[in-house]
């Protein structure tokens, strides 16, 4: 049963990443005056089959609230790694490790002269 609810839910993310993509399309037929009659009936489509689906979802046993895509976005974003700053002590470390590294001298290479 997860596996049909998760199946639903990945369907519902992929059409509201389409509609995204269609709602953008409309916005610049409509700023450049020409015809969006066919994206929006395609939207509407979209959004109807999402209401199905949603309705799939919650008779599935699917109960926690589905994030809308303001917070699908900002939440990924949010989960991104964040550059630490290096601590005093690992600047250190990191200082010793390099001098140790200069002053052993690599293997077949001497500073004796001949």
């Amino acid at each position: 049963m997860d596996n049909k609810i998760n199946e639903i839910r990945r369907r519902i993310s992929t059409l509201r990443a389409e509609m995204t993509l269609i709602e953008a399309s409309i916005r610049d037929q409509v700023n450049r005056d020409l015809d969006c009659s066919e994206a929006s009936y395609r939207l509407m489509a979209m959004r109807a089959e999402v209401t199905e689906l949603i309705g799939r979802w919650k008779a599935a046993g699917g109960g926690e609230r589905l994030p809308t895509v303001r917070e699908r976005l900002s939440r990924s974003y949010a989960d991104r790694p964040i550059a630490m700053a290096k601590t005093d002590k690992a600047k250190a470390d990191k200082a010793k490790a390099e001098k140790t590294k200069q002053a052993k001298p690599k293997p077949g290479l001497s500073n004796t002269r001949v």
